[in-house]
């Protein structure tokens, strides 16, 4: 996961566009994992830690907060706004779930509840 995140600091920089779309992939993976949001603050709070004691350069030192703050505001709202029943559903590949969840909506709204 470290090595992961460390590329993904340096690739928000690199190709944000793309960046943007990978972490909001990853965002809904994390719907079916079920990681909480309020998690995210003392992660990155405790991977800056990390990288303060690894180097005394400040700009990279708030280089690396600065994206991966932006990673995790991101990842939230996926988190957030993706958290429908269908997509927990689809998540846990449960076709009984999936039906159950789109069950749940009305007649006339069930298709953009799937997508």
């Amino acid at each position: 996961i470290a090595d992961k995140l460390v590329t993904m600091t340096l690739d928000m920089y690199r190709d944000p566009k793309r960046m943007v779309e990978d972490i909001s992939a990853l965002g809904l993976r994390h719907v079916g994992y079920g990681i909480p949001t309020d998690l995210f603050g003392p992660f990155v709070t405790a991977c800056v830690q990390v990288i303060r004691s690894l180097t005394d350069d400040d700009a990279a030192e708030e280089s690396f907060r600065w994206s991966l703050s932006l990673i995790s505001r991101i990842l939230t709202r996926v988190i957030n706004e993706g958290s429908t029943i269908v997509m927990k559903a689809i998540n846990t590949n449960s076709a009984k779930g999936l039906r159950k969840a789109v069950g749940c909506a009305p007649r006339g709204r069930r298709a953009p509840w799937v997508v």
